[in-house]
């Protein structure tokens, strides 16, 4: 089935080069936006899979445009965010507003395509380094934030382990790995976390896992090495 994709960035050049690099991939790009509020208008027209959002846009911003799309009720489509710096606040904010990764904008034009299909599938985009690095430099700090903590009592002791080692960045297969578990089992514990605390995705829930003070920033693990040097895409 062919993805339905929308761009939205207030640069010309830049959506007229991920059009062609989608296009070529097999990408249906429905619409191009200029601003936030096209954006907007944009995926309520052609109800888009999954929607590229830059976060810096004239009229409303990529952050408030997510916010509005992903309010609209069920149905919504999947939103990566579009960012020149790995480490900008609004991309923290777009996370926490259920977007469900983010890429930089010179990503290659393969990634660029993966990422798409990734992200439709229903998983989050976002390396396990970069979602620590963002995470700890802005958990607590954003008011804005406020509205993702959860009460994570409705978690079990070995869910609660799960969100723990989770937020510290380790993929599904780290986490069978400390845990000796298979990676079905693991799978089938995130998507309870997610159930249980009302998360759109595992970004979601990293979140949540700091903002609650169940990991704190500075926290690490005895897999943060590897999981740092893990690639720049990855589903995560």
């Amino acid at each position: 089935m062919t993805v339905r994709v929308v761009v939205a960035d207030d640069q010309a050049l830049v959506r007229t080069g991920f059009r062609m690099i989608l296009t070529a991939g097999g990408v249906d790009v429905v619409a191009e936006a200029a601003n936030g509020a096209e954006a907007v208008d944009a995926v309520r027209r052609t109800r888009p899979d999954v929607v590229l959002m830059d976060v810096r846009m004239p009229e409303l911003d990529g952050l408030e445009a997510t916010r509005r799309i992903l309010t609209g009720g069920p149905g919504a489509p999947r939103i990566i965010i579009l960012t020149t710096f790995d480490l900008d606040r609004y991309v923290y904010a777009a996370l926490a507003a259920g977007a469900s990764g983010f890429l930089l904008k010179d990503v290659t034009p393969e990634h660029l395509v993966a990422a798409v299909g990734i992200v439709r599938d229903g998983d989050a985009l976002l390396a396990p380094s970069i979602t620590r690095r963002l995470v700890q430099r802005f958990a607590n700090r954003d008011p804005e934030t406020a509205s993702m903590h959860r009460d994570l009592a409705a978690l079990t002791p070995r869910e609660l382990e799960v969100l723990r080692l989770l937020a510290r960045g380790l993929s599904n297969a780290e986490l069978a790995a400390t845990l000796q578990l298979a990676e079905a089992t693991v799978k089938t514990h995130v998507a309870r976390i997610l159930g249980k605390l009302g998360l759109r995705d595992r970004v979601q829930a990293v979140v949540v896992a700091y903002e609650t003070g169940l990991v704190s920033p500075g926290s690490s693990s005895s897999s943060s090495s590897s999981s740092s040097s893990s690639s720049s895409l990855e589903e995560f």
